[in-house]
């Protein structure tokens, strides 16, 4: 087994640079801030260039956006009326099916590459794993939560086209949750034993040493029993695909088809992983207005990232083949984002030869609901700060970015990547505020100006917003054709509030996506290293 110790992150004191690199997002997205005064107060039309400059940059990414999420939400459309399950049922005869379909006209997604996937395969079969070999394991983890919440992702599960009984299921359950969610564990392998290939739950103890309390830890201590169980059920774990599930998740049923497809045509297929769709639409016509802007929001900058494969990252659940997460490690234990942290353990461990693979149908998610609406407000808060500590990844990128033994990979490769993320992660806490307060700023701090342009930056920016509305349009049309379909227990009324609810857009921009950036990215400024994962639950209404 080939672990490298060098892909975890630091535990203690960490050394200069490190600390430099872990300070770089905070101290960028404040400094932003600042430079709007600072330049105004030097010149108002100096801080008027530099807030137009910056609001300019951010309507051409705005416009970029609402294209891509249009096309996303399209191609989404376009996968999920494939029958995976049929392409790889194709894929057991590749000759025949070649002489079959090629020349044949179809505007099927992706049929042309089939074709050409059919055609390699029938020419070298001993290059590529015969479909019948091809096991899933799911890997569910959870703390508390009910039965109300495991049933429906397990029984997505089960109702995928993918055949059941090559379907290894691993519950990995915390000690720290309590014997509630024990006896959970029990019911549900009474229940699902016997329906899948197996039904195995893993109690991860509680304060194992060098972890966190977080995600990470309960992942790989399941992974690594799954590693056993492969080698006493002599299974071959290269033909084995590791999917990583959330406890409110639910599978698009043809999921794990499309994955044993990608997983079957690719040759590289250990050096990648696959991500689905993650969209927060499970509960959305229960949860409150602010919490679904944010839950739709958040589905959108996933819709996205389909149609921008190289800014394509592991989130939330995603999968991987099991030799591949065993010789690293399986995912991290010291951070509270092992999703997103988990591209770059693999980019590293493979010394640049990673590819994160789009999986064009969704993995529905909850939208944060708790029993009041005030315990809402602030679960969503701490979910999205959660979600902003991945800023710490800066870090353990740049400090092997700037060392040559430890890049692995050549600096023109890592580099745009080194700065995207800085740059996303910047982007993500300092613009908004900029955008909704920037326009007063040069004439606040220098009051007895004359200056023309500066008089005139508030109606400017306000136009500005204003042709920012067609983008908001796009949103809203688009946000109402992912929704599921409306509850009977709502009359026609929430619908319009799923309309109304983008008013709300700017304040939630604000008071959460920024706020909770700028949290996370002041934690890491200080030292104040957030390592304790804080569970956000999703109360089921009703």
């Amino acid at each position: 087994m080939n672990r490298d110790d060098d892909l975890e992150i630091p535990l203690g004191k960490r050394t200069k640079l490190y600390r430099f690199l872990e300070i770089l997002p905070g101290a960028l997205s404040f400094s932003m801030i600042a430079a709007l005064f600072i330049f105004s107060i030097i010149s108002p039309t100096l801080g008027a260039i530099y807030l137009l400059i910056v609001i300019a940059i951010t309507l051409v990414k705005a416009i970029g956006v609402a294209v891509r999420t249009i096309q996303g939400y399209q191609e989404i459309q376009k996968a999920m009326k494939v029958n995976w399950h049929q392409r790889v049922e194709d894929l057991k005869e590749p000759h025949h099916k070649f002489e079959q379909l090629r020349g044949r006209d179809s505007e099927e997604f992706n049929f042309d590459e089939h074709v050409e996937n059919l055609r390699a395969i029938s020419v070298a079969p001993d290059d590529f794993p015969h479909p019948d070999k091809i096991y899933h394991a799911v890997i569910m983890v959870a703390y508390n939560e009910g039965m109300e919440t495991l049933v429906p992702t397990v029984e997505a599960v089960l109702n995928t086209s993918f055949p059941n009984e090559r379907i290894i299921f691993f519950m990995g359950y915390e000690e720290r949750g309590g014997p509630e969610i024990e006896e959970c564990a029990k019911e549900l392998k009474r229940r699902y034993k016997d329906r899948f290939y197996d039904f195995v739950p893993i109690k991860h103890p509680a304060n194992l040493p060098k972890e966190i309390k977080g995600k990470g830890p309960n992942l790989t201590y399941a992974g690594e029993h799954l590693a056993q169980y492969a080698e006493k059920k002599h299974l071959k774990k290269e033909n084995i695909v590791v999917t990583s599930l959330d406890s409110d998740n639910r599978m698009s049923k043809w999921y794990l088809d499309y994955v044993a497809y990608e997983f079957i045509v690719h040759e590289d297929r250990k050096r990648m992983s696959f991500q689905p769709v993650s969209i927060f639409t499970n509960n959305i016509w229960d949860a409150s207005a602010p919490m679904r802007v944010i839950a739709v929001s958040n589905s959108f900058f996933n819709v996205i990232n389909v149609k921008r494969p190289h800014l394509l990252r592991n989130f939330a659940s995603h999968s991987q083949p099991l030799d591949a997460l065993e010789e690293m490690d399986f995912w991290s234990k010291r951070t509270i984002v092992e999703d997103g942290h988990q591209y770059w353990r693999s980019l590293f461990h493979f010394r640049g030869k990673y590819e994160v693979l789009s999986v064009k149908v969704p993995i529905y998610q909850d939208a944060v609901i708790e029993e009041t609406f005030l315990k809402t407000v602030k679960a969503q808060f701490v979910q999205l700060r959660r979600w902003d500590y991945g800023a710490s990844d800066v870090a353990y990128v740049g400090v092997r970015m700037l060392d040559k033994k430890r890049r692995r990979m050549p600096l023109w490769y890592l580099f745009p990547k080194f700065w995207r993320l800085l740059d996303g992660h910047v982007t993500l806490a300092a613009i908004s505020p900029i955008v909704a307060f920037g326009g007063w700023v040069p004439l606040l701090v220098n009051s007895q100006s004359r200056e023309l342009l500066a008089h005139n930056l508030p109606i400017t920016v306000s136009w500005i917003q204003l042709f920012a509305t067609i983008g908001l349009m796009i949103t809203i049309f688009m946000s109402l054709r992912m929704l599921p379909p409306r509850p009977k227990k709502y009359n026609r009324i929430k619908s319009i509030g799923m309309v109304a609810q983008w008013v709300l857009s700017p304040l939630v921009a604000i008071l959460y996506q920024s706020a909770a950036a700028f949290y996370a990215q002041g934690r890491l400024l200080l030292g104040n290293y957030m390592e304790n994962f804080d569970v956000t639950r999703k109360v089921v209404k009703k």
